[in-house]
């Protein structure tokens, strides 16, 4: 009777990691990483070398020194003799802004754009068609230029609203669109207010909770619950009671057209080099986002339409409930690349004065102190951290929205 026994081991031999497939491509990779090492540190040797040669060192002491300069637009307080620090802080909360106001209308509008390009009606489809060949093949700094050019140019002058008979009225008594930009009624936040819109957060919670549950429960048991007005009950209605409980804490500051002579003074200025960016952003990247959605619907199986339809759904319902559910798959992946895009280009606000963070810590800051190497690393560091982040969050809904095996 014989018995079987494994093979005895071989040991381990250098020659191994050539010819045994189980250690080549880790030999590989440990070359490719040792050269990128090599590399890194030569660049990085060179340039201290540069440097000392030069009288010169690597610093972050200049973030601590006055910037000297103003800002048109800022979303936290700042002024010229604010640090270099606070200035590239204000210049990143603006490109974050712009970013954040163009991921959103460009998302709206692609979505929009992709679902009435496949619609039956020749004219709504040939029109989105045109718009999506427009807008993403012409560069978006020529829109940038385009829409500021606008704005500036055609729209009347602030002074135009001013004095006791003006040419033109504000519009409802709270809107002024002028060549230095749109000015809006700004909110005045009171005592108790924060109770308000601690609620109202709360609010959006709770609906989209409701529409989750509807969204289950319907594929669960084909018990289909209104969404529509249930959900603006949800939404509206909590915030206005708890506004009304507090005695009204949050107010309206108006563009008051009488209280200078130059220009209108109270509410919320939203500068035209914003309004430039913002919609260039939103108009260009929106007609690539409409592809995307395009190809997604396309790639649901006409037959999950005809067999939602012939169980009655409308098409709106077939829509929303049916085909972006599953194509969902298709657009997230692409979507990312296109929210990264609207983070990038918005460094090209300069051309129209936007202080983003490229203009105040890659521009005008680099220029006054000459740190040149620094102000260039902090940069990268900005947008690769942002990008990282962006394209992290998208990844863990991409895989909320994945279809998941049995």
């Amino acid at each position: 009777m014989t018995t079987l026994t494994d093979p005895p081991r071989e040991s381990f031999r250098l020659s191994m990691l050539l010819n045994d497939t189980r250690y080549r491509a880790l030999t590989f990779q440990a070359i490719a990483l040792l050269a990128l090492i090599v590399a890194f540190a030569y660049l990085g040797r060179n340039l201290m070398t540069n440097l000392a040669e030069a009288g010169l060192n690597i610093s972050f002491g200049f973030l601590g020194a006055p910037a000297g300069y103003d800002i048109n637009q800022t979303l936290v307080e700042y002024n010229s003799q604010s640090t270099n620090a606070r200035a590239a802080l204000v210049g990143i909360l603006n490109t974050l802004l712009v970013s954040f106001l163009g991921c959103i209308t460009a998302t709206v509008l692609g979505v929009f754009a992709g679902v009435l390009r496949l619609s039956n009606n020749w004219l709504v489809s040939k029109l989105m068609s045109v718009y999506v060949e427009i807008f993403r093949n012409i560069p978006v700094l020529i829109w940038i230029i385009i829409i500021f050019t606008i704005m500036t140019a055609v729209m009347p002058g602030a002074r135009s609203y001013l004095g006791e008979d003006p040419e033109n009225s504000l519009l409802l008594g709270m809107f002024a669109f002028t060549n230095r930009g749109i000015y809006i009624p700004a909110p005045v936040w009171g005592p108790g207010s924060g109770v308000v819109v601690a609620v109202f957060l709360a609010s959006i919670a709770a609906t989209i909770a409701y529409r989750r549950y509807t969204t289950k429960l319907l594929y669960s048991t084909g018990q289909m619950l209104p969404r529509g007005w249930p959900s603006l009950l949800i939404l509206f209605v909590p915030a206005i009671i708890v506004f009304f409980i507090m005695g009204q804490p949050i107010g309206l500051d108006l563009p008051d057209p009488l209280a200078n002579r130059f220009n209108l003074r109270g509410g919320l200025q939203i500068g035209a080099p914003l309004i430039a960016l913002w919609f260039a952003l939103s108009i260009y990247t929106g007609a690539f986002i409409a592809e995307n959605v395009r190809a997604g619907i396309l790639a649901v199986s006409k037959g999950q339409t005809e067999a939602a339809s012939a169980l009655g759904l409308r098409p709106n319902r077939v829509m929303n409930l049916v085909v972006l559910p599953q194509a969902l798959r298709v657009i997230i992946p692409p979507l990312i690349s296109q929210y990264l895009n609207i983070t990038k280009n918005s460094s090209l606000a300069i051309a129209v004065g936007y202080a983003d963070i490229t203009a105040t810590l890659g521009g005008i800051t680099l220029n006054q102190t000459g740190r040149a190497i620094e102000c260039v690393l902090l940069l990268m560091l900005f947008y690769l951290t942002i990008s990282l982040s962006i394209s992290a969050i998208m990844n863990v809904y991409n895989k909320a929205v994945s279809l998941k095996e049995r």
